[in-house]
């Protein structure tokens, strides 16, 4: 019988497929539901609504063709994920298909590597949120805002994989409203349909009216996909959350589906929307941020205030996520026997509560850092990080190029989503990587450092993992069993 038909509990005991009462592993706690909207919310990011106008600013209209092309990428990486997480759902997702494909050592590097850079997010998007908060009721300090919003959601991940997926619900659930109205009032004013508009509705003027479409020449493109891209990182999330899920497979399936008009609504729309509102070198922009300087354009008064509630919104969104992903990282590592034991345990409620807190702890460590040496010891960590989305999505193609041969050798019927034209867009998603990667050290600057010092720990990682292998520390864990029992009965309920 294969591990395939037999599932084992964490700890060596045999579990009973779908027992809610077992406590050796993680629950199907997370509904349809929450699993949709995670899917929907996990591509709008902080990152979108306070880092679009540095990028409006470097490449003007041009900048929708570097979300274009980001978008892309990222739609044809999650077509390659959706591809293995459906044919296999678990909460080690990409890091245990790695584990499998090309070795423990990959699936060791890129699994605490991801883990890094979620822990390192934690402390960004927590002071983020803290300055908003601060800005309303400044007698808590910066630094309380920070400690009650990390204590409030680590809370919430101890609680239960429900308590995490219903917040979740309802945090994205409100950035798909705020994005869609935004788009929709926008488009409306853009043609001069809105009632009581200030903006002139200018059409597709301001697309050419300042410089033309490319002012900064064809090179800016390239800049402004540098600048865009770590903005869709997120997107993978469900592919870790669907092992907790009802019906893993149809939960994948769908959002890989789906992954197309979410971009080019969320993303490539609301862009649009800002660029065509106001002309992409008005001032406005980068002094009030683009969405809020859009908002302005069209009369919407109190703009700052409510993109201060949409972006905090976002900002809680990811930090519960990015809380949620690093313990389910974890989680599956010490399944593996390359993270601590005690990471691979679960309470009654199937929480890896080991793994949350593990998680948590490094989070306040880099939040210390952030307010204690923002300039060196914070600035190293957000640099080390800041490549590993890239390296990621590179992981990712390698290990579904093998993949592909291993599903169809044992179990066909799984290959529910399939890579379009493979293996020749798998080939060229690489390539891209690549040639976004080699064009960041080309460029100087931020970029360079950020994969400079991202390869150096990466390196670091990697010697760790061959290191553990040759000298036998590798855990007596199989790797191929491990991944297929991360979640009790995900299998059996696909």
């Amino acid at each position: 019988m294969t591990s395939q038909q037999t599932l084992t509990k964490e700890g060596g005991k045999p579990g009973i497929p779908g027992d809610p009462n077992s406590s050796g592993g993680l629950q199907a706690g997370l509904k349809n539901r929450h699993l949709s909207m995670i899917a929907i919310g996990g591509v709008i990011g902080a990152g979108l609504f306070v880092g679009s106008s540095s990028g409006i600013a470097a490449a003007g209209p041009a900048i929708l063709l570097s979300y274009a092309l980001v978008g892309a990428l990222v739609v044809f990486v999650m077509r390659m994920l959706g591809e293995m997480a459906a044919a296999n759902p678990t909460s080690g997702s990409f890091s245990a298909y790695a584990d499998r494909a090309l070795g423990r050592w990959a699936g060791f590097s890129i699994g605490w590597l991801y883990w890094f850079f979620w822990v390192v997010v934690l402390a960004v998007e927590a002071t983020a949120g803290a300055k908003i908060l601060e800005s309303w009721i400044p007698a808590v300090p910066q630094w309380g805002w920070a400690l009650i919003v990390m204590l409030v959601l680590t809370a919430t991940n101890l609680a239960s994989v429900s308590s995490y997926g219903e917040f979740e619900f309802w945090f994205a659930g409100i950035k798909v409203v705020a994005i869609s109205a935004f788009v929709l009032i926008g488009v409306l004013a853009v043609f001069g349909l809105l009632p009581g508009s200030d903006n002139p509705g200018a059409g597709f003027a301001h697309l050419t009216d300042a410089g033309g479409f490319l002012p900064n020449g064809a090179g800016a493109i390239l800049t402004g996909v540098l600048m865009v891209v770590f903005s869709f990182m997120g997107s993978e999330i469900v592919t870790l959350a669907a092992g907790e899920s009802e019906d893993p497979q149809r939960a994948v399936t769908k959002a890989t589906n789906s992954v197309i008009w979410r971009i080019g609504i969320f993303y490539l729309g609301s862009i649009f929307v800002v660029l065509t509102l106001l002309p992409w070198n008005d001032k406005s922009i980068v002094d009030k941020g683009s969405y809020v300087a859009a908002l302005d354009s069209i009369g919407i008064a109190h703009a700052g205030q409510i993109m201060n509630v949409i972006v905090l919104t976002a900002v809680l969104s990811c930090l519960n996520s990015g809380l949620y992903t690093a313990s389910r990282m974890a989680f599956s590592l010490g399944r593996r026997g390359d993270a601590p034991k005690a990471f691979a345990r679960t309470n009654s409620r199937g929480v890896p509560r080991a793994a949350i807190l593990g998680s948590v702890v490094f989070g306040f460590l880099a939040v210390f850092f952030n307010y204690k040496w923002p300039d060196t010891v914070f600035a190293f960590l957000l640099n080390s990080s800041g490549a590993v989305a890239l390296f990621v999505w590179l992981v990712i193609c390698v290990t579904q190029l093998r993949m592909r041969g291993i599903i169809l050798r044992e179990t066909p019927d799984k290959l529910v989503v399939r890579m379009w034209l493979f293996p020749y867009l798998t080939w060229l998603t690489i390539a891209m990587i690549l040639f976004v990667l080699g064009y960041m050290i080309y460029d100087g600057g931020d970029p360079r450092e950020q994969v400079l010092l991202s390869l150096l720990v990466a390196a670091v990682v990697i010697a760790i993992a061959v290191g553990r292998e040759k000298f036998g520390r590798g855990g007596a864990v199989n790797s191929a069993d491990a991944t297929q029992s991360d979640v009790k009965d995900s299998v059996t309920r696909s």
